[in-house]
């Protein structure tokens, strides 16, 4: 009777297993968000470069037509140490998706062995006498007075594999691909990062070479104001007091070079970081001054519809979500009965001659079983945790959705606000070009003191290196659009990295 009631309480489970078995936990649904029809950031005028809802080219920096750095950004998918990095990362998911996947099949193990072995005289057999150790069908014959003469030699496979009942093996290699997909989408994302920091350092290094320009320009200005003192001092029509005057400009537009020199090597050293390069190996090819690439009158920003498909990190979130809610399967089959069949086959025998004998077979089978029945609350408790992990991914999920709105918003703002503020620098740099000219004239003249002269050719340095940063930072705004916008991970990784990822 005790058989019948087994049988027909494990028979059910059995036709589950085989038929599939009952996977536990909640099925994963990707979370939906309201995206709104329009990007909420829109210039208060017309601006000189203005966003457009268009498809976005993945290789959105060749907008600034700028040959070097669009071969600066072809290297980064290869040459970056943080990208090779999140590369070996997605293999080694892959790899732990094939470790969790292997549970779905059954294992077999094979081995063999050898043992020369002896007896002990005053040991277990010591009494047994010659007749009762005899000679076996192996053929190994002893005695008491002279021990136990054995060997052994056995070769033998083990088969064993376990019923997928509740579906605990499923939920497994579910979570396992979400968690490749998760290093996928991280690896997107480090690349992303990657290209808008070469381009934000490019588009700043030639910044800060025309400022560099700039620098020069009003050094050899000032060289020749301190020129024109000491002939009017030399000739009586004027005093020292405006030749050291003169003299203290010239020095203090001198001093202004070195620093922005030191910032250029900086940003060359960060270029060649980027790309896995030594410090100043791109000196040849960037440190030639060129000028600020200009943006372009339209800049296409696509849908806001396409955020959630264009930002690596939102899609990270997202299978990060999925494979915790996986888990949650995983521990709720924890409840429930496992159940496994092992068999096992060799032979054995005390002499080498024997082991292919029918004598010498062995084997044994039979299915087994693992019922929970106390756990101290261990499994209620990752049940718990694991809920607990599955609301957290659902909560970063959302605050990752809701931080990719506030940065476009705000660099969308940002760049609109620069564009304005660019304007008026230039309009700035316009009037004081013509202040220094006029001040000059009514100092040759005599009808003003050098004071003048000097204080219109600090005012338009001033403004003129604050138009070169403003005209850099406009770039960089750019930058900071597309890579708000998820811009640029869409390009080809090198196919010896593809490779290393299988």
């Amino acid at each position: 009777m005790h058989r019948i009631v087994l049988a027909t309480a494990v028979l059910p489970l059995l036709c589950c297993g085989t038929l599939g078995g009952c996977t536990m936990g909640p099925d994963f649904k990707s979370p939906s968000w309201p995206a709104p029809s329009a990007w909420n950031s829109t210039p208060a005028k017309p601006a000189a470069s203005r966003p457009e809802v268009a498809p976005i080219d993945p290789a959105w920096w060749s907008l600034f037509h700028d040959d070097e750095l669009t071969a600066l950004e072809q290297r980064v998918a290869k040459e970056n140490l943080d990208v090779r990095v999140a590369t070996i990362r997605l293999a080694e998911s892959r790899a732990q998706l094939g470790i969790v996947s292997a549970d779905k099949y059954p294992t077999f193990e094979s081995n063999a062995s050898y043992q020369r072995q002896k007896a002990s005289n005053n040991g277990v057999f010591s009494g047994l006498g010659t007749d009762a150790v005899g000679s076996g069908g192996n053929g190994a014959a002893g005695s008491a007075a002279g021990g136990v003469k054995g060997g052994s030699l056995a070769a033998f496979d083990t088969y064993q594999y376990g019923f997928d009942v509740w579906g605990k093996v499923r939920r497994s290699v579910e979570a396992s691909n979400a968690d490749v997909t998760a290093s996928a989408e991280a690896r997107r994302d480090t690349l992303l990062t990657s290209l808008a920091e070469v381009a934000r350092d490019y588009l700043q290094l030639r910044g800060v070479q025309a400022r560099l320009d700039i620098a020069r320009n009003n050094l050899k200005t000032a060289q020749e104001s301190q020129e024109l003192t000491r002939e009017r001092a030399e000739g009586g029509v004027t005093t020292d007091l405006d030749v050291a005057t003169a003299s203290a400009q010239v020095a203090t537009f001198a001093a202004q070079i070195p620093p922005l020199q030191q910032q250029a090597r900086e940003l060359i050293n960060a270029l060649s970081l980027l790309l896995g390069q030594p410090p100043q190996a791109l000196s040849d090819e960037l440190a030639a001054e060129q000028p600020i690439p200009p943006v372009p009158p339209r800049i296409p920003v696509g849908l806001p519809s396409e955020l959630a498909r264009r930002r690596p990190d939102i899609r990270e979130a997202d299978a990060q979500l999925h494979a915790a809610t996986a888990t949650i399967g995983v521990a709720e089959a924890n409840f429930y009965p496992s159940f496994t069949l092992t068999g096992s086959a060799g032979i054995q025998g005390l002499q080498p001659w024997n082991l292919f004998t029918l004598n010498s077979l062995l084997y044994a089978f039979g299915p087994s079983i693992n019922i929970p029945i106390f756990e101290g609350g261990r499994l209620t408790s990752t049940l718990t945790l694991r809920q607990e992990q599955q609301k957290e991914a659902a909560v970063n999920y959302q605050r990752t959705v809701l931080n990719a709105w506030h940065e476009i918003d705000n660099s969308l703002s940002a760049y609109d606000a620069e564009q304005r503020r660019h304007d008026q620098l230039a309009e700035a740099v316009t009037q004081n070009l013509r202040a220094v000219s006029l001040a000059q004239s009514r100092y040759q003249q005599g009808v003003a003191d050098f004071l003048q002269v000097l204080d219109a050719q600090r005012n338009l340095f001033a403004t003129q290196q604050e138009l070169a940063i403003s005209t850099a930072t406009v770039d960089t705004d750019l930058v900071a659009i597309y890579k708000a916008l998820g811009g640029g991970w869409e390009i080809d990784f090198p196919e010896q990295q593809a490779v290393a990822a299988k």
